[in-house]
C-alpha cells in the first residue's frame, strides 16, 4: 500500500457509537510511536466536540488529531478520506442505507475497511459486489468486527484451540446483565433491525445467487432449536439470537474449510432469559414488531416510538454512561465432538466442553474493544492474513493472527468452564 497520512480514520466519530471508538482510538494508540490517525464527518464542530469530549474522558491531548470532511452522499470526499488512510474504521450504519458507498470507495483508493455491521444482508452483499475487486487492489474488508459477531468469532476458535479432540458442535448461549439503572440499546440498532426483518427475503434471494461449494454433512446433525425452550444446563428459557452471530460464523467456517482445508464447526447462536417474564415479553414484543416491521406505516411507527414499542430497550437517546457502566454480558459455548477419529466413525459424541467468554458492556465498550483491536491487527499483522485481500469476516481474517490474544489482554475473557 502506498505511503498514506494516516493509520486509520474513524469515519462517524460524532454518532454515538463513534463517539465510543474515538476515546478507543485514543487509549490504545497514545504509546504507538509516529502513529497518526483522524476523525471524520458530516460536521466539523460536532467532530471537535467529539475529540473535545474524549479528551475530557481519556485525559489525552488529542489536539493533533486532525479532521476531515467526508459524507456518504459525497463520493468525492470519501475518496479523499480513502486516499489519505491506511485503514477506515466505519461507524456511521445502519450499513444497509450508508455502508457500500464507503466500502466502494474504500476498495479502488487501497484503503482497508472494518465496520461493526450486524447485518447480514449488507455482510454477504459486500463479499458479493466486491470480494474479487478487493482481492486484486490488496484490500481487506471486514465486517461484524463488534459485539456482533466477535465474541462468538473468538469463541468459536477459543473452543476449537482448547477442545480435547474433534469439535463437531457448538451452541452459544447469551446472557445480559444490567446493574441498578438497568440497560439501554442506541436507535441505530433498532433502525438496523427493522429492515433487516421487513427486508428478509432479499437475503434468501442473496444467498441462491451467491452459490458456493456446500459444506460436508457432518453426524450427528446440530438440530435448529424451537423458537423458544428450556435450557436444562442453564436452567433458563431460551430463544435464537437475533443478530448476525450464526450466520457470520458459518461464513467464516466455510472460508477456512474451502481455503485451508479446516473441518467447519455446526453453530446455533441463542439468548438465555431471566425468566418467564422475559420471554412473555419478548414474544409479545415481537409479534407487534413482526406485524408492524412489515409494512411502511408500522415501520415509520416503530422508528417514531422506538422507545415504546420496544419496551425501553432501544432509544433515540441511548444509553445513559451510568446505564453503560453497569452493565456486562456473558457467553456460554456448549461444545460436543469425538475423542478420535476412531470414535467419530461410530458417528456419536463422547467428548463435551463448556467455554465462556465474559465481557464489559456490549455495545459502547465491548464493540469499541473489538473493533479497534482488529484495526490494529489488520494494519500490524496483515501478512499472518489469508490472501492478499477480500471481503472476509471477522473469523476468516483474523484466525492466523494474535486478535484472540489481544481481546483478551483489552478486558475480553476467555476461559473453559467444564471439559469432559
Amino acid at each position: 500500500m502506498a505511503e498514506r497520512k494516516y493509520d486509520l480514520v474513524v469515519f462517524g466519530a460524532s454518532g454515538f457509537t463513534g463517539q465510543f471508538v474515538v476515546e478507543e482510538v485514543a487509549r490504545k494508540t497514545n504509546d504507538i510511536l509516529n502513529f497518526k490517525w483522524a476523525v471524520a464527518g458530516r460536521n466539523a464542530e460536532k467532530l471537535q466536540n467529539c475529540l473535545k469530549k474524549a479528551g475530557e474522558i481519556t485525559g489525552l491531548d488529542l489536539s493533533s488529531v486532525e479532521l476531515l470532511p467526508a459524507d456518504v452522499k459525497d463520493d468525492l470526499s470519501l475518496t479523499s478520506m480513502c486516499q489519505s488512510t491506511k485503514l477506515v474504521l466505519n461507524c456511521v450504519g445502519p450499513y444497509r442505507f450508508f455502508g457500500e458507498a464507503v466500502v466502494k470507495a474504500c476498495v479502488e483508493n487501497g484503503s482497508h475497511h472494518i465496520d461493526i455491521s450486524g447485518e447480514p444482508w449488507f455482510l454477504e452483499s459486500m463479499e458479493v459486489k466486491y470480494n474479487q475487486q478487493a482481492s486484486e487492489a490488496g484490500v481487506y474488508v471486514v465486517g461484524a468486527c463488534g459485539f456482533d459477531s466477535i465474541p462468538a468469532e473468538f469463541g468459536v476458535q477459543f473452543t476449537r484451540e482448547k477442545f480435547p479432540g474433534i469439535l463437531n458442535s457448538l451452541e452459544s448461549y447469551l446472557s445480559l446483565n444490567t446493574g441498578p439503572k438497568g440497560g439501554a440499546v442506541n436507535f441505530g440498532t433498532w433502525h438496523s433491525a427493522i429492515y433487516g426483518f421487513a427486508n428478509a427475503k432479499e437475503l434468501v434471494a442473496l444467498r441462491k445467487e451467491n452459490k458456493k461449494e456446500p459444506l460436508p454433512k457432518y453426524t450427528p446433525k446440530l438440530s435448529k432449536r424451537p423458537s423458544y425452550f428450556f435450557n436444562d444446563d442453564l436452567q433458563r428459557w431460551c430463544i435464537p439470537f437475533p443478530g448476525a452471530d450464526a450466520s457470520v460464523v458459518r461464513r467464516s467456517q466455510g472460508f477456512l474449510y474451502r481455503n485451508q482445508e479446516k473441518r467447519p464447526v455446526q453453530y446455533g447462536a441463542y439468548v438465555s432469559l431471566s425468566g418467564l417474564y422475559s420471554l412473555f415479553c419478548l414474544f409479545l414484543g415481537g409479534m407487534f414488531f413482526g406485524l408492524l416491521a412489515g409494512y411502511e406505516f408500522g415501520r415509520n411507527l416503530l422508528l417514531k416510538y422506538p422507545s415504546f414499542f420496544s419496551m425501553g430497550t432501544f432509544s433515540k437517546e441511548g444509553p445513559t454512561r451510568e446505564q453503560i457502566d453497569g452493565t456486562s454480558f456473558s457467553m456460554t459455548f456448549f461444545a460436543e465432538g469425538f475423542s478420535s477419529e476412531e470414535a467419530e466413525k461410530t458417528g456419536k459424541h463422547d467428548t463435551k466442553m463448556v467455554t465462556k467468554v465474559n465481557g464489559p458492556e456490549p455495545g459502547y465498550i465491548s464493540t469499541p474493544i473489538a473493533m479497534v483491536q482488529a484495526g490494529l491487527t489488520l494494519l500490524q499483522e496483515q501478512d499472518k492474513m489469508p490472501g492478499k485481500g477480500g471481503v472476509l469476516p471477522a473469523g476468516a481474517a483474523f484466525a492466523g493472527t494474535s486478535l484472540l490474544t489481544r481481546l483478551e489482554k483489552n478486558g475480553l475473557h476467555f476461559s473453559v468452564v467444564e471439559s469432559k
